[in-house]
């Protein structure tokens, strides 16, 4: 069935507490038609009734839903058989965040979150809606771990992998991240690589100041026996390993590539893998998370 591709929806759901609202504000300055607190059954028509009045002023829908929906899962499931029959396609952004870091935003902003009551504590409500979500997560067609992000983290985020999202309304996305392990590795990965056993260009001096988008590092890291060897069997391995996602049908693959600092080795390699997917014609996005760390 053919989808619209000229008409895009944005779903933005998760944790409450993991930043929706704050990436709603994004989306409505990116320029789309913004609308919070929708319930899941009303999607369709919105959809509907935007798509045959819209024009060149918004690029968009983006809707933010909740677990306070009642029937939240059981509208969503019938909402999405709806617009597939309508042939308008959905992007499900799903945010999240640690159980500590909800914690601490919540005893800060002093809010309640929305499954509290007398039966559940603000950490009980926590756990239970991470556990009902879970199924509109596996499905999502991106995850964004917020909790490390300030709102600006938050923002340029969005703006990069939005981009992403756009290259197409089917198939599977591959987003790659390069991080350092001494700050903390991405809870979100499906994938996750250890390099830490290449050479560290930290230790030469006209190098730590560089980062692994720099040739000189990128040739230090991988131009040795090592770094060949490693690299050769490294895009092998993902070049057999990712089709294979692709034919199970999966909507999104988050590759993590860490090394100590996430500055030289693992950004080096990240950027060979996302050039090698990218030639291969694969909608792939590339995220260095702690590149700018010191």
């Amino acid at each position: 069935m053919h989808v619209d591709q000229h008409f895009s929806v944005v779903v933005l759901t998760g944790l409450s507490g993991a930043g929706k609202s704050t990436a709603l504000r994004v989306f409505e300055d990116m320029g789309f038609f913004c609308v919070d607190g929708l319930p899941a059954a009303m999607i369709p028509k919105l959809a509907s009734l935007y798509r045959g009045q819209s024009d060149a002023r918004f690029k968009g829908l983006a809707l933010g839903m909740d677990i306070r929906q009642h029937d939240f899962l059981k509208d969503w499931e019938m909402a999405l058989a709806e617009l597939a029959g309508e042939r308008i396609g959905v992007q499900v952004l799903f945010f999240e965040a640690d159980q500590s870091e909800l914690l601490r935003r919540y005893h800060e902003t002093r809010r309640p979150h929305p499954m509290e009551c007398e039966d559940l504590g603000l950490e009980q409500a926590l756990e239970e809606e991470r556990r009902l979500l879970e199924p509109l997560r596996a499905s999502a067609s991106l995850v964004v771990d917020t909790t490390q992000y300030s709102i600006h983290d938050l923002r340029r985020t969005l703006q990069e992998k939005w981009s992403f999202l756009r290259q197409g309304q089917a198939g599977l996305r591959t987003h790659i991240i390069s991080f350092g392990f001494k700050h903390a590795a991405p809870k979100e990965a499906d994938l996750m690589f250890d390099l830490r056993f290449l050479p560290n260009p930290h230790f030469e001096p006209s190098l730590k100041p560089l980062t692994g988008k720099e040739p000189d590092v990128a040739a230090y890291v991988l131009e040795n026996p090592i770094g060949r060897e490693f690299l050769e069997r490294f895009l092998g391995f993902m070049g057999y390993l990712v089709p294979l996602y692709a034919v199970e049908g999966r909507y999104r693959l988050t590759i993590a590539i860490g090394c100590t600092g996430g500055r030289h080795r693992s950004v080096a390699v990240a950027e060979r893998l996302f050039a090698y997917l990218k030639e291969k014609g694969y909608a792939v996005t590339l995220e260095h998370r702690h590149i700018d760390r010191v």
